[in-house]
Protein backbone atom coordinates (compact mmCIF):
# COMPACT_ATOMS: atom_id res chain seq x y z
CA UNK A 1 0.00 0.00 0.00
CA UNK A 2 1.04 3.38 -0.95
CA UNK A 3 2.20 5.68 1.85
CA UNK A 4 -0.62 7.87 2.93
CA UNK A 5 1.41 9.96 5.47
CA UNK A 6 2.14 13.74 4.35
CA UNK A 7 5.60 13.33 3.05
CA UNK A 8 4.55 10.54 1.20
CA UNK A 9 1.56 12.33 -0.19
CA UNK A 10 3.85 14.85 -0.94
CA UNK A 11 6.62 12.62 -2.56
CA UNK A 12 3.85 11.70 -5.32
CA UNK A 13 2.29 14.92 -5.77
CA UNK A 14 6.43 15.83 -7.13
CA UNK A 15 5.40 13.15 -9.88
CA UNK A 16 2.15 14.63 -10.97
CA UNK A 17 3.88 18.29 -10.92
CA UNK A 18 5.98 16.96 -13.46
CA UNK A 19 3.66 14.80 -15.24
CA UNK A 20 1.21 17.99 -15.57
CA UNK A 21 4.39 20.23 -16.84
CA UNK A 22 4.79 17.32 -19.67
CA UNK A 23 1.24 17.04 -20.11
CA UNK A 24 0.88 20.85 -20.69
CA UNK A 25 4.26 20.93 -23.02
CA UNK A 26 2.78 18.24 -25.22
CA UNK A 27 -0.52 20.15 -25.37
CA UNK A 28 1.79 23.75 -26.14
CA UNK A 29 3.55 21.61 -29.36
CA UNK A 30 0.08 20.41 -30.56
CA UNK A 31 -1.36 23.79 -30.48
CA UNK A 32 2.39 25.21 -31.97
CA UNK A 33 1.68 22.64 -34.74
CA UNK A 34 -1.88 24.24 -34.77
CA UNK A 35 -0.33 27.90 -35.61
CA UNK A 36 -1.89 28.88 -32.58
CA UNK A 37 0.70 30.68 -30.97
CA UNK A 38 -1.24 32.30 -28.47
CA UNK A 39 -2.99 28.90 -26.96
CA UNK A 40 1.06 27.56 -27.47
CA UNK A 41 2.50 30.53 -25.01
CA UNK A 42 -0.47 30.02 -22.59
CA UNK A 43 0.54 26.17 -22.41
CA UNK A 44 4.42 26.75 -22.29
CA UNK A 45 3.86 29.15 -19.36
CA UNK A 46 2.17 26.57 -17.66
CA UNK A 47 4.38 23.43 -18.21
CA UNK A 48 7.15 25.76 -16.45
CA UNK A 49 4.71 26.97 -13.68
CA UNK A 50 3.78 23.31 -12.99
CA UNK A 51 7.86 22.30 -12.97
CA UNK A 52 8.13 25.09 -10.91
CA UNK A 53 5.27 23.84 -8.40
CA UNK A 54 7.03 20.43 -8.38
CA UNK A 55 10.34 21.91 -7.54
CA UNK A 56 9.01 23.52 -4.31
CA UNK A 57 7.73 20.63 -3.16
CA UNK A 58 11.55 19.51 -3.80
CA UNK A 59 12.74 22.31 -1.76
CA UNK A 60 10.47 22.28 0.89
CA UNK A 61 11.11 18.27 1.68
CA UNK A 62 15.00 19.40 1.53
CA UNK A 63 14.41 22.22 3.91
CA UNK A 64 12.62 19.89 6.38
CA UNK A 65 15.40 17.29 5.72
CA UNK A 66 13.56 14.59 4.14
CA UNK A 67 14.59 12.47 1.03
CA UNK A 68 13.57 13.41 -2.04
CA UNK A 69 13.29 10.95 -5.11
CA UNK A 70 12.48 12.32 -8.62
CA UNK A 71 9.66 9.59 -9.72
CA UNK A 72 9.15 8.46 -13.55
CA UNK A 73 6.48 9.85 -15.31
CA UNK A 74 4.18 8.14 -17.66
CA UNK A 75 3.02 9.09 -21.22
CA UNK A 76 1.52 12.13 -22.25
CA UNK A 77 -1.62 12.44 -24.74
CA UNK A 78 -0.15 14.52 -27.58
CA UNK A 79 -2.85 13.92 -30.34
CA UNK A 80 -6.29 16.38 -29.80
CA UNK A 81 -9.05 16.40 -32.79
CA UNK A 82 -10.36 19.67 -31.54
CA UNK A 83 -9.29 22.79 -29.64
CA UNK A 84 -11.69 22.26 -27.08
CA UNK A 85 -9.81 18.81 -25.70
CA UNK A 86 -6.85 19.14 -24.86
CA UNK A 87 -8.33 22.84 -22.33
CA UNK A 88 -11.06 20.12 -21.56
CA UNK A 89 -8.19 17.55 -20.57
CA UNK A 90 -6.08 20.70 -19.00
CA UNK A 91 -9.42 21.60 -16.74
CA UNK A 92 -10.05 17.90 -15.36
CA UNK A 93 -6.17 17.78 -14.70
CA UNK A 94 -6.37 21.12 -12.39
CA UNK A 95 -9.38 19.73 -10.81
CA UNK A 96 -7.74 16.35 -9.99
CA UNK A 97 -4.57 18.06 -8.45
CA UNK A 98 -6.90 20.73 -6.26
CA UNK A 99 -8.40 17.05 -4.68
CA UNK A 100 -4.74 15.90 -4.04
CA UNK A 101 -3.72 19.29 -2.64
CA UNK A 102 -6.90 19.33 -0.66
CA UNK A 103 -6.16 15.54 0.81
CA UNK A 104 -2.42 16.61 1.18
CA UNK A 105 -3.71 19.53 3.40
CA UNK A 106 -6.01 16.99 5.80
CA UNK A 107 -3.56 14.73 6.01
CA UNK A 108 -0.85 17.37 7.25
CA UNK A 109 -3.72 18.65 9.98
CA UNK A 110 -4.50 15.13 11.05
CA UNK A 111 -0.64 14.77 11.86
CA UNK A 112 -0.53 18.06 13.93
CA UNK A 113 2.04 19.06 10.92
CA UNK A 114 1.87 23.08 10.96
CA UNK A 115 4.58 23.33 8.97
CA UNK A 116 3.25 21.04 6.15
CA UNK A 117 -0.35 22.82 6.63
CA UNK A 118 1.30 26.07 5.91
CA UNK A 119 2.69 25.14 2.82
CA UNK A 120 -0.20 23.70 1.15
CA UNK A 121 -1.91 27.15 1.84
CA UNK A 122 -0.09 28.63 -1.03
CA UNK A 123 -1.20 25.90 -3.07
CA UNK A 124 -4.49 25.67 -2.33
CA UNK A 125 -5.19 29.22 -3.51
CA UNK A 126 -3.21 28.52 -6.17
CA UNK A 127 -5.58 25.86 -7.37
CA UNK A 128 -7.81 28.58 -6.95
CA UNK A 129 -6.79 30.23 -9.99
CA UNK A 130 -5.63 27.37 -11.58
CA UNK A 131 -9.33 25.85 -12.18
CA UNK A 132 -11.07 29.19 -12.77
CA UNK A 133 -8.49 30.62 -14.98
CA UNK A 134 -8.57 26.64 -17.25
CA UNK A 135 -12.20 27.43 -16.76
CA UNK A 136 -12.50 30.84 -18.44
CA UNK A 137 -10.32 29.37 -20.95
CA UNK A 138 -12.48 26.55 -22.15
CA UNK A 139 -15.42 28.94 -21.51
CA UNK A 140 -13.89 31.32 -24.35
CA UNK A 141 -13.28 28.54 -26.91
CA UNK A 142 -16.33 26.74 -26.64
CA UNK A 143 -18.00 30.10 -27.41
CA UNK A 144 -15.64 31.68 -30.07
CA UNK A 145 -16.82 31.77 -33.47
CA UNK A 146 -13.42 31.36 -34.56
CA UNK A 147 -10.13 30.49 -33.06
CA UNK A 148 -8.26 33.93 -34.14
CA UNK A 149 -10.99 35.25 -31.52
CA UNK A 150 -9.39 32.93 -28.87
CA UNK A 151 -5.93 34.04 -29.85
CA UNK A 152 -6.85 37.40 -30.18
CA UNK A 153 -8.63 37.18 -26.68
CA UNK A 154 -5.04 36.12 -24.56
CA UNK A 155 -3.22 38.58 -26.66
CA UNK A 156 -5.66 41.08 -24.89
CA UNK A 157 -6.48 39.65 -21.54
CA UNK A 158 -4.25 37.99 -18.94
CA UNK A 159 -5.35 34.33 -18.17
CA UNK A 160 -4.26 33.09 -14.94
CA UNK A 161 -1.21 34.53 -13.08
CA UNK A 162 1.54 33.13 -15.14
CA UNK A 163 3.36 31.89 -12.26
CA UNK A 164 4.15 35.46 -11.16
CA UNK A 165 3.19 35.58 -7.46
CA UNK A 166 5.32 37.31 -5.04
CA UNK A 167 4.54 35.04 -2.46
CA UNK A 168 5.11 31.89 -3.57
CA UNK A 169 7.26 29.53 -1.52
CA UNK A 170 11.26 28.70 -2.71
CA UNK A 171 11.72 26.59 -6.13
CA UNK A 172 14.99 24.17 -6.28
CA UNK A 173 17.51 25.33 -8.23
CA UNK A 174 15.20 28.92 -9.20
CA UNK A 175 12.23 29.36 -10.78
CA UNK A 176 12.05 29.81 -14.13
Amino acid sequence: MADQSFTGLLSRQIGNEFAASQQYLAIAVWFDGQDLPRLAAHFYRQSLEERNHALMMVQYMLDRGQDVQIPAIESVRNDFSSVVEPIALALSQEKQVTADIEAMFAQARKQNDALGEQFMLWFLKEQVEEVASMSTLLTIVERADNLFDVENFLARETVGDAGNDPNMPPTAGGAL
